[in-house]
């Protein structure tokens, strides 16, 4: 049974959420607390659903801290501000994907099952110096391992794959996130963001990832990278 850690102090929203995983089939184990949540992490959850504000130690303290010890369950975050900045700091932290509060039951359901699902291994992808080990789910860049997030990981594999052709925001929506969700491509551009930081791009004068305006995004070929 899929194992998923729970992390809201609010019985408000904490119970009627444990509820609904409970009856998506889903082992819940809820703390209300952030110190409490880093323990029960050590049991090694399928999945964190994770609230930034939470007594004893905030969300994003517990988010660092699971990824510093190398912990790489996907991580939703749970926010009541709908703010970029909060949620860019939330995804370098560590964290994969993000809701706002108040949320739609159905709408967190669809994250939830996106980021348990995970692509079959196939033969890994190269560009030069970036390196994809679909199997391990590893990826590498003139050998030395980038630090990415599943998202992250999942977002550079699609785009790596297609490398040299312009992928289209709803095609990576539905690959790297739900199928069956359709909505603002917002958390999508903070992940081409945040991963381009740690490819060492520029936005401004992009070496590996273009952005095609009003289509999507281009990984470039480079010929004698790395």
């Amino acid at each position: 049974m899929i194992r998923v850690l729970l992390a809201e102090d609010d019985p408000a929203i904490s119970e009627p959420l444990a509820r609904a995983l409970r009856r998506e089939g889903y082992d819940v184990v809820v703390s209300d607390d952030g110190l409490r949540a880093l323990g029960a992490a050590q049991d090694n959850p399928d999945l964190v659903i994770l609230d930034l504000g939470l007594p004893s130690m905030d969300g994003l303290e517990v988010c660092r801290r699971l990824r510093s010890e190398g912990r790489t369950a996907p991580i939703l975050i749970l926010t009541a501000r709908a703010d970029e900045v909060d949620t860019v700091v939330g995804l370098d932290a560590g964290a994969d994907d993000y809701v706002t509060k108040p949320f739609r039951l159905a709408e967190l359901l669809a994250r939830v099952r996106a980021l348990l699902r995970r692509t079959p291994g196939a033969p890994a992808d190269e560009d030069g110096g970036v390196r994809i080990d679909a199997q391990a789910r590893r990826a590498y860049m003139n050998d030395e391992e980038l630090q990415l997030t599943a998202k992250e990981f999942d977002l550079l594999r699609v785009l790596v794959r297609e490398q040299g052709k312009v992928v289209s925001r709803e095609q990576l929506m539905r690959e790297v996130w739900d199928t069956q969700w359709f909505g603002s491509t917002k958390t999508l551009d903070m992940h081409v963001s945040v991963l381009r930081r740690k490819l060492g791009d520029d936005a401004a004068r992009p070496r590996y990832i273009t952005t095609v305006r009003g289509v999507g995004f281009r990984f470039e070929r480079l010929d004698g990278l790395g």
